[in-house]
């Protein structure tokens, strides 16, 4: 190995460089002990700035200087020139090259990591061959990457063909990006660009990986000292007289590496009682930029865990003493030094997924073994003051701290991925987490709601306040809930799901011990006394899960999570996620570029570089779907996502639970439409799918405002889903009745005839609703009930759906045979209305309400009153523009879910009446 480094020694004066020298008196690092080879970027502004490539192999780092960085686009080759090896500890320097030293300048950390050939030939073989292919696996670089020797690239200089590999010969190289799964070959001009934009900002993040410093911050001195990746031996060296500055300043920094510890900027007496957290802002996106870091964003009860000398407490973000509650965590954290630790006390479930829920039980049950403490910074740390300190130095201290002295699986670290935001985002998202928190990376903690942290959710989450409940049979049904406006309480709406047994018995002693005579809420939305509400005082916090708001400011599909202890009912508002550009405009106003930005967000297009809803990404998001028609202008995918996400909280009741095929139409209605009803290889993770029996292939199935979003970006312009039962596809749910009819029918008939079948089913017992096709027809739909008294259900199968349809529809037929008919048959059909009775088989589907149609003019299918089914009704008003104000002041089909049919009783009145007519 000497002899690997004799040409990296013979350029250097380690009596004046605090460079780790190669020699065997010198610094010295041992190989990986853990069989995986390692790598490490070096930032070194010398001469010029470049940044040094270095991979571990043969006990040495084989080293390239790449003049512009590595990048992340694969069409962008970088020269990378080969360069003599360095020693192992050298990929822990971090610090200043004394001017008139060789490589002279400032030195940063700027990714480590591990990397493995993909080649069974040996690298070394690859290398001499003149082309290594490898995986990174860093915390800035990841995915595949290759070294490419240039042809003729010896340095001219160099005449004698047998000079070693470590004289003063150069080879060129290329280190390119392969395609991969972070680099896809199959690209839109659009995304391209963003890529290109990504590997720039990469390169221009400016925060070392060690010790989260700047290259200024460096070359000054400041800041804390990088941590160890490749184990060092420290020997300290005596610094010449005229290099006595950085010397002292390598040397503090070798010691810190040694003790594990950060030179904070103010040495503190005692530590301080309490320390007002730093708080998220919420976003509607990620930030992007190459200075910020993001961690999972954790679901649980923010803590302050306080050690001073052995003495621990964990108190709230409000400073409530909680050590009580969490008396084993606190035991655990006593083998830790003096500090202050800001964290987030869980409870996990069988994924490993941070839940409330989970936590709530654990507390009630005092099953304290079950919690986990996560820590992600690092306040005070003995006689020290962190707060100043980057917060990627923090963190890396906060590891170290935590691996050297609380080892144990409910004391943990929270770990961080810097890189594309939107990517670990939708990742996030992908994996159903909360979300994700966003940091960055070179900032100091500071107390309050400043900007620095910003928190991106996956699924809306909000605290509220309750203020009423229902209950039915002493049974708790749901929550009226609202938040404080002008210190009033304003209704947002009722939490109906996400009460079971364990939650019934831990929430309804504390809600009854507050119940009260007054109604709480107040302002026009306030609700109105029923029979079975009960009004409560304003004092309990609830942390809610729901879809979304709604355009009256109410809560959509709103789930209970649990109560929140750790708030206090006068702070809880409505909390509204920040666009990402209109931030970016408030602070480019401190800068005098506020024009610049104004004009390129004064349209919805503008505004949004990148398209999120819910949280997918939508590609190609200004892609006109539905082209301007008369009285209808231009919409985009965009808009059908949007669309989609307004009314969710109508649509997904009748789509969920069942197999619902899409229409797709990639390219808008103008141009190739086809019919998906299976899952397919790729299907977004939001789209769930379901099983029926008698086909091995399973079907999509669309059950939240995720999975809205999700086929939105695939071009699903109708929703066609099943009638059976949610969950079950084998037994019916409803009957639908669809009446077709033939070009030349005036749309009068088809009212009358609605309104004739309604009557018919009236008769028979049936309660049934009416919405539009979307085209020229009408649908009539009954709504079944499961049977009581037959747990095998012979009553309600599709063979009775269909007979039962058949013979109404062929009733009516015979009725008026110059009006109806049974049969398909086009030709038949001409002068009368199709009463299509075939949608009630178990794979037949039926468009659903509030679908859009791939029809000019983006009509939808439209739920409607009775009172709304008379002369003059026009579908053609019903569109992906009005429906969602329609929908705000009426209630279309609002006791649909109370209002289920027997079908067996309806079959024997059917028959009844056919024999009486007889």
């Amino acid at each position: 190995m000497r002899k690997q480094l004799d040409t990296y020694n013979a350029k250097r004066d380690f009596s004046k460089t605090l460079e780790p020298s190669g020699t065997a008196n010198g610094t010295r690092a041992k190989r990986s002990t853990n069989s995986r080879l390692r790598f490490v970027v070096q930032k070194h502004a010398a001469r010029y700035l470049h940044y040094d490539f270095r991979l571990e192999l043969d006990g040495v780092l084989r080293s390239w200087a790449v003049t512009r960085g590595p990048s992340l686009d694969p069409t962008d080759k970088r020269l990378a020139v080969e360069v003599e090896d360095h020693p192992l500890a050298y990929g822990d320097f971090e610090g200043t090259i004394p001017t008139g030293q060789y490589g002279g300048g400032t030195v940063q950390l700027w990714d480590r990591g591990y990397w493995q050939p993909q080649s069974d030939v040996s690298p070394q073989r690859c290398l001499k061959r003149g082309e290594l292919k490898f995986d990174l696996f860093g915390e800035r670089l990841t995915g595949s990457w290759v070294l490419v020797r240039m042809k003729n690239s010896r340095d001219p200089r160099d005449t004698k063909s047998n000079k070693s590999r470590n004289s003063n010969s150069r080879h060129n190289w290329l280190l390119i990006k392969h395609r991969d799964t972070a680099s896809p070959a199959s690209v839109s001009a659009s995304e391209r660009k963003h890529q290109r934009k990504v590997a720039e900002e990469l390169l221009q993040q400016d925060a070392s990986i060690a010790s989260g410093r700047t290259m200024a911050q460096i070359a000054a001195g400041q800041g804390p000292a990088p941590t160890p990746f490749i184990e060092t031996r420290m020997t300290r060296m005596k610094p010449k007289q005229d290099s006595i500055q950085h010397a002292k300043t390598a040397t503090r920094q070798r010691q810190d590496v040694v003790q594990h510890r950060i030179n904070g900027p103010k040495p503190v007496k005692r530590l301080p009682a309490f320390v007002t957290p730093e708080l998220c802002k919420l976003m509607s996106r990620p930030p992007t930029g190459a200075d910020w870091l993001h961690e999972i964003k954790l679901d649980g009860y923010r803590l302050q865990l306080r050690v001073d000398n052995g003495k621990v407490t964990l108190k709230t973000r409000k400073g409530l003493d909680w050590t009580h509650k969490f008396s084993h965590i606190a035991s655990l954290a006593k083998t830790l030094p003096t500090c202050v630790i800001d964290g987030e006390m869980t409870a996990l479930d069988a994924a490993g997924k941070t839940d409330f829920s989970k936590l709530q039980a654990a507390l009630a049950e005092n099953k304290l073994n079950q919690l986990v403490f996560f820590a992600f910074d690092l306040m005070f740390l003995e006689q020290r003051d962190l707060r100043n300190v980057p917060l990627l130095g923090r963190k890396r201290q906060l590891q170290a701290l935590l691996a050297e002295h609380a080892s144990h699986h409910q004391l943990r670290y929270v770990d961080h991925v810097i890189g594309d935001s939107d990517a670990i985002w939708h990742s996030a998202c992908g994996m159903h987490l909360e979300g994700i928190v966003s940091k960055r990376s070179d900032s100091p903690y500071s107390s309050g709601r400043g900007g620095d942290w910003v928190k991106t959710k996956c699924r809306a989450g909000h605290e509220v306040v309750i203020g009423g409940m229902t209950r039915t049979d002493g049974q708790l049904r749901s929550l009226l809930v609202g938040v404080m406006r002008n210190r009033r309480l304003v209704y947002v709406g009722r939490v109906g799901t996400g009460f079971g047994a364990s939650v019934h018995r831990q929430v309804m002693p504390q809600l009854k011990a507050v119940i009260s005579k007054e109604n709480p809420f107040h302002g026009a939305t306030a609700p109105h006394k029923e029979a079975n509400v009960t009004w409560l005082k304003p004092t309990l916090v609830a942390e809610i899960e729901f879809a979304g708001w709604t355009g009256g400011g109410m809560v959509r599909q709103a789930a209970f999570k649990g109560l929140r202890q750790d708030k206090s009912a006068s702070e809880i508002q409505t909390e509204a996620p920040e666009d990402p550009v209109s931030k970016e405009l408030l602070v480019s106003k401190k800068h005098g570029t506020e024009k610049k930005l104004k004009s390129a967000t004064t349209s919805r297009k503008t505004t949004r570089k990148r398209h999120d809803v819910m949280p997918t990404h939508l590609s190609n998001a200004d892609k006109i779907l539905w082209p301007a028609a008369a009285k209808q202008h231009a919409l985009t995918k965009l808009d059908l996502a949007e669309y989609y996400q307004h009314v969710s909280e109508w649509l997904l009741p009748h789509i969920q639970g069942r197999p619902c095929s899409i229409l797709r139409a990639p390219n808008g209605i103008t141009g190739m439409q086809f019919l998906q009803r299976h899952a397919m290889v790729g299907a977004p993770r939001d789209v769930q799918t379901i099983k029926v029996a008698g086909d091995r292939k399973p079907y999509l199935m669309i059950d939240t405002p995720a999975a809205l979003a999700a086929i939105a970006q695939l071009g699903a312009m109708e929703l066609h889903p099943t009638n059976c039962m949610p969950g079950n596809p084998q037994w019916p749910g409803r009957l639908v009745f669809d009446l077709d009819p033939a070009p030349t029918v005036d749309f009068k008939a088809v009212i009358k005839a609605a309104l004739e079948l309604r009557q018919r089913l009236e008769h028979l017992g049936m309660i049934s609703f009416c919405k539009t096709t979307g085209g020229k027809g009408l649908h009539v739909v009954v709504p079944l009930a499961i049977p009581k008294a037959s747990k095998s259900h012979d009553e309600l199968d599709w063979h009775s759906a269909k007979l039962f349809t058949q013979t109404l529809c062929a009733q009516m037929a015979e009725d008026s045979p110059q009006q109806y008919l049974i049969t398909m048959s086009k030709a038949a059909r001409r002068g009368r209305i199709f009463l299509d009775y075939l949608r009630n088989d178990k794979l037949a589907t039926a468009v659903a309400p509030l679908s859009p149609r791939a029809r000019p003019g983006a009509t939808v299918s439209m739920p409607l009153q009775w009172q709304q089914v008379r002369m003059g009704l026009d579908p053609q008003r019903f569109t992906i523009d009005t429906v969602e104000s329609l929908l705000k002041t009426s209630q279309p089909w609002k006791d649909y879910a109370r209002s289920g049919s027997s079908l067996a009783a309806a079959m024997k009145a059917l028959l009844k009446n056919h024999r009486h007519a007889a």
